[in-house]
């Protein structure tokens, strides 16, 4: 049995919709659709150079691959990508194949510095290690149970606070871009973002496909969103944090789990029966919000990161 690796054929739908298999049986804790795959490969910024690359054997898609570099940072030459095979189809060596292609493809485009999460076991951290990575931080996948779970209690907002979800920013979502922007520089990352192209997060964020305008609450301060949650739902019952975060001038004030609190007992209303989020091990702040939501630990990836000669 013979496998290959190819790019994505993005006008298959079926090669799409075997993509987001392979993700999901992988990696269940992240919401993958094809369409949310098509987006990313459309969508994102050209200085991206972005793939989507799978392993194929004997006409079945048995891993994937997503690749690109890093463009809306300080420092250049980051790679990012990360390979997936499904877990019935390990050991025929389809992510040895697609680690090389995705190196090849990063290096002919100027990356220097490669980064990748792994999943935190045995044999995916030996993989790794194998290939000529070196082990950095790490962060949980959590779950909570939104069908059978209990929420906190809805409070209201203290004065001068005002809850409203991103469907009021329809007519002019800037404002939440610039808090976007502020709260996601303060992320722990070995990868600084810098958001600086308006136009490129209305196409990339704002227009992706799993993101929930009504489920996504903002907690605005004297007309000025101080606060978010952002939501992302598949539509079929599941929900997850994109990003939760508060600008600088209004912590310390628990604007950002009043939000999410907000947000989450939409979500359950709506029909959401599970929510999932991520929390980098480092995160003090919004591990102890997830912990008094009830968020229980699924998962744990590891980030690794390689030099190229």
């Amino acid at each position: 049995m013979t496998v290959i690796v190819r790019d994505l054929r993005a006008d298959d739908r079926a090669d799409v919709e075997a993509f987001a298999r392979v993700r999901h049986l992988a990696l269940p804790f992240i919401l993958w659709t094809p369409d949310a795959i098509l987006h990313h490969l459309n969508h994102s910024h050209p200085d991206t150079h972005f793939a989507s690359l799978v392993a194929e054997e004997d006409g079945e898609v048995i891993g994937t691959a997503q690749v690109s570099l890093a463009h809306d940072t300080s420092e250049p030459g980051q790679g990012l990508l990360t390979v997936y095979v499904h877990p019935g189809r390990t050991r025929r060596g389809a992510g040895g194949l697609l680690v090389r292609a995705a190196e090849d493809h990063l290096a002919a485009h100027g990356a220097t510095k490669l980064f990748t999460w792994v999943l935190d076991t045995p044999a995916d951290r030996a993989f790794a290690e194998r290939h000529g990575y070196r082990v950095g931080r790490s962060a949980d996948f959590l779950r909570l149970d939104l069908a059978g779970g209990t929420l906190p209690p809805l409070t209201p907002p203290p004065p001068g606070v005002e809850l409203r979800t991103a469907a009021d920013f329809a007519d002019d979502p800037r404002p939440l871009f610039e808090l976007d922007a502020e709260t996601m520089s303060d992320e722990p990352s070995d990868v600084d973002t810098e958001f600086a192209d308006y136009d490129n997060w209305l196409e990339v964020s704002w227009q992706h496909p799993l993101l929930d305008r009504e489920l996504t609450t903002v907690a605005v301060v004297d007309g000025r969103p101080a606060a978010f949650t952002v939501a992302y739902t598949d539509r079929a019952g599941r929900y997850s944090t994109a990003m939760t975060g508060t600008a600088r001038a209004f912590r310390g004030r628990g604007l950002a789990k009043l939000a999410k609190n907000d947000s989450l007992h939409r979500a359950r209303a709506a029909g959401c029966r599970e929510a999932f989020t991520g929390n980098d091990t480092g995160n003090e702040p919004m591990i102890a919000i997830n912990k008094w939501f009830g968020y229980e630990r699924c998962g744990t990836e590891v980030r690794y990161v390689r030099e190229l000669g």
